[in-house]
Formats: C-alpha cells, structure tokens, sequence
C-alpha cells in the first residue's frame, strides 16, 4: 500500500515542526541539561473559545532556573560494606508484577541467592503497581524494605521523600561504568542532576495488529502504521473493505490512553508536557498539556471515533480491554496500543485459540503511532530503589543485587521471557535475546523506539510529583472527549 500524506489533517501542523507556544521543546541533548542556559520560552498564538469553554492561560512561564543537587547532601551508598560481613544478609524486595513477570523475577531471585553466599533476597509481591506505592507511602521508614521497585511516574515523588539512597551515589562509590546502558532508560530517572533509581523492567507501548485483517483488508502486514495520519487511512481502508467492524480499539486509562499515551505522544511531537525542561532543570511549576498539541491531538483521536473508524473500550482498568476488543466476536477491532510487556503475555493468550483462526504467528507488533514519523518512544515501566536508614550491609547488598538484575545476562534473560526492553546494548550480543530478536523481531520494536529520535528534554518525557495526578486529569478530559465532549 502506498500512504498519502494528507497536508490538511489537523495532526499535521504538529508533525511539520514545534507549535509556536512556551511548551515547545528546547532541542538540546538532555546530556547538557544543568551545564547550557534554560531554553528561552515564548507566548502560544491566540486560540478562540468555544462557548462555555475556558482556555489555560497563554502567559509563558518563567524560565527554568537550572537546579542540581549534589550527592553529598544525599544518603551515601557505602558499597564495599559487604566485605567483612560473615554470614549472609537478608534482604527484602517489594515489587507488584504479575502473572509471568513475576514468575521471572521469582526465577532471578533464586538465581542470585544461588550464585553467591553473601546476600539473600526475599520477593515480597504487594499486587500491582498502585498497591505497592500505597503501602510504600503509608508505610514509615522502619516499615519499608531495602529495595522497592517503582513505575517511571513515581521519580520525584520519591525523590522528595528523602527515603532513598540515590542510584548515583552508588555508581560513584562503586566507580561504576554506566556506557552500555540505554541513555534514555537512565536519564528518565536521573532529575536535577542525581540518578535516583536503576531502571529495570522497561516497556513502552507498541501497536498490537491483527495479520489476518490486514491481509483481508488488501493491506500489508509487515508495513502497519506508523504516523497518526496513516493509522487514519489503515483504519478506514480495514472498514471499508469488510475485515472488521472499526480499525483501532482506544481507551482513556490513566496508564495509557488517558494519561501515559498523552506523554508519549507530547515526546513524539517534540513538545514539553511541563515546563522547567519536562520538570528536569527544575522542578516543574505548571504543565503545558492544555495548549494547542493537546487540543491538536485529542480532536484528532476524537475525529476517528466519530468516523466510525476507532472505538473506545473505556478506562481500561486491568490494561487489557483494548487487547480483548481484537477478540470480540461480534464488534472486533483490527488494532490496539498496550505496553510491550504484554508480548509474551499475548503470545501465550493467542496459543490457547482465543481468536479463531488467529495464531500467535498473526500478531504482528509495530511502532506505536504518532505525531511524528519517526518511531519513538519514552521510558515506561519500572525501576529499582534502595531505601536509606536500613543499615550499611543491607544497602551494600542490595547494590550488588542490582548490578545482578541489570547485568548484560539477566537482561537478556528477563528482555526474552517477557518482552520487556533491555535497558543495556550488550545485553543483544547474548543468548537467548540473540535468537528471539533474531527469530521473532516483534520482541525488537520496543527497544528500537527508545534509540529513535533526539535525545532532549522533550524525548525522556516528564519528571513532577503529580504526575500519576496529572494523568488522571487528562484521562477524566479524555473519557468525556471521547464521548463527544468539546475538545
């Protein structure tokens, strides 16, 4: 299939270059964040009120006033505390993967504990990502493990707690060469100069399709949408032809249609989604989402629902309605965007003969769409902490599990089971990522977005502490967007 490029579409103005308004992108690598000037801002073009609608305001904010913080003022990471202890010492991890992820994780674990007769560590599931943050949050100092493992929206929420030992501190205790590892997966949780944490469990969202409808539709399976505009035109062309009753499922979950898909899509755009560079030159004081790339985005996501070529499934609590939409008997879609940590998860679901007639060999994964043509993506998932005040053996011990947990091997171990990105290149050059990236390339396209594009403020997306609440405002905006409502 040839695409057009539709110069007229509404997404268009975003994809041809930044919009004209203070959320605009500074362009310089994140690598010089704290080293150049704060990039200058400018004031939004006038935008017309619909009646009754109330616009955010278009002042631009202040210029960013670069902060760092030096690891000195912060808890120390005394790694070589390890060295004369005896016996060994136990630590506790609080994490919330499920299903097969934390089967995995189980199997690292006793790995390590087997591997050496220093350090044990205890697995202790709390259910899910948000009940780990609750009890983490409620919980005192005392109460809470060595080590929790966090999703990317927590950084500076943690990092104002002041309950953690900082990543950095460690990797400069320990002289720690930090060359192989991706760049963004590092500097998403690295703000005002301190790495906080160790990422770990890395996703970002990819588009799941279905092979048999393209093919039915007379559309090629290996060549799925990639900008916004051509999942418009796959989307009407898999309508029109009969294969299926809409193109896209989309939902309005805090955790991905609703509010992570929006950071996502600003990165894409090459557009700030607060101010203060994404909150990561100084803390943010304002986010910059309700200006014309948002209004730009949403009447473009609206626009397909009310072409009958999309369909929202809704909030999407347990992050799998939009996958099931595929699986409808009677209304199927053709397509969803879900994390690519769900891979093997979907894989598995597809083997069992959920969708008659589809195999697992149908499924295919792409880039997930956007305002922009090349295939991007920022940092999702999870990441490792080491929590302070818990005694110098213990801190020394959990150091030296996380350099287990990202080292090359268990990377490629964890990346091939799961789906989920290795969050170091070398990790590539072993088995058995080696034969599933080379045997079974969709595993690939989740690690290839997070080496696309410029590496600015705008692509590693934002860092404030309401960031989990800011994406449940866009996804409030969004459940009533997609229902109709005035953009």
């Amino acid at each position: 299939m040839t695409r057009r490029v539709r110069s007229g579409a509404v997404i268009g103005a975003v994809v041809a270059g930044c919009i004209a308004v203070a959320a605009c992108g500074s362009g310089d690598s994140i690598l010089q964040a704290g080293n150049d000037p704060a990039p200058t801002t400018t004031s939004a073009p006038p935008v017309t009120a619909a009646p009754g609608e109330t616009l955010p305001p278009t002042t631009p904010p202040p210029i960013a006033t670069t902060t760092t913080t030096p690891l000195s003022s912060l808890p120390p990471c005394p790694v070589d505390a390890l060295d004369d202890v005896a016996g060994p010492v136990d630590i506790t991890f609080w994490h919330g993967l499920t299903g097969i992820l934390d089967e995995t994780l189980g199997a690292l674990v006793a790995e390590y504990n087997a591997s050496q007769s220093k350090v044990r560590v205890t697995l202790e599931n709390q259910g899910g990502y948000t009940q780990t943050i609750d009890k983490y949050v409620q919980s005192s100092q005392d109460s809470r493990p060595q080590m929790v493992l966090l999703p990317e929206y927590m950084v500076q929420q943690i990092a104002d707690s002041g309950s953690v030992i900082p990543i950095g501190a460690c990797m400069q205790a320990d002289e720690f060469d930090s060359s192989r590892y991706l760049p963004r997966a590092m500097l998403s949780y690295r703000t005002n100069g301190v790495q906080w944490s160790m990422p770990f469990n890395v996703s970002d969202p990819v588009l799941y399709f279905n092979k048999v409808a393209f093919r039915n539709a007379g559309l090629d399976p290996e060549d799925p949408p990639v900008t916004l505009e051509e999942l418009r035109e796959v989307s009407q062309q898999l309508v029109d032809s009969g294969a299926v009753a809409v193109g896209i499922a989309l939902d309005y979950g805090v955790d991905s249609g609703g509010g992570w898909f929006m950071e996502q899509w600003f990165a894409r755009a090459d557009e700030l989604y607060a101010d203060n560079g994404n909150g990561r030159l100084a803390p943010a004081t304002r986010v910059l989402y309700a200006g014309p790339t948002g209004v730009a985005l949403m009447t473009e996501v609206q626009s397909m629902i009310t072409d009958g070529l999309a369909v929202s499934v809704g909030p999407n609590t347990g992050g799998q309605d939009t996958l099931l939409k595929l699986a409808d008997p009677n209304q199927p879609a053709a397509m969803a965007i879900a994390t690519s940590a769900g891979l093997g998860t979907v894989l598995s679901v597809l083997e069992g003969g959920l969708i008659p007639g589809v195999t697992p060999a149908d499924l295919g994964v792409g880039p997930m769409p956007g305002p922009s043509p090349i295939p991007s993506a920022i940092v999702g998932g999870g990441s490792v902490y080491i929590v302070a005040d818990k005694g110098d053996p213990q801190a020394a011990a959990a150091w030296d599990f996380i350099k287990f947990l990202t080292s090359a091997q268990t990377q490629a171990t964890w990346a091939a089971t799961t789906g989920y990105v290795p969050v170091r290149d070398d990790a590539l050059d072993l088995e058995p990522l080696v034969t599933t990236y080379a045997t079974d390339p969709r595993f690939r396209v989740a690690y290839d977005q997070l080496l696309a594009g410029d590496l600015d403020l705008a692509s590693v997306g934002p860092v404030l502490g309401p960031l989990r609440a800011g994406g449940a405002a866009t996804a409030g905006a969004g459940a009533a967007i997609l229902d109709g409502g005035p953009v």
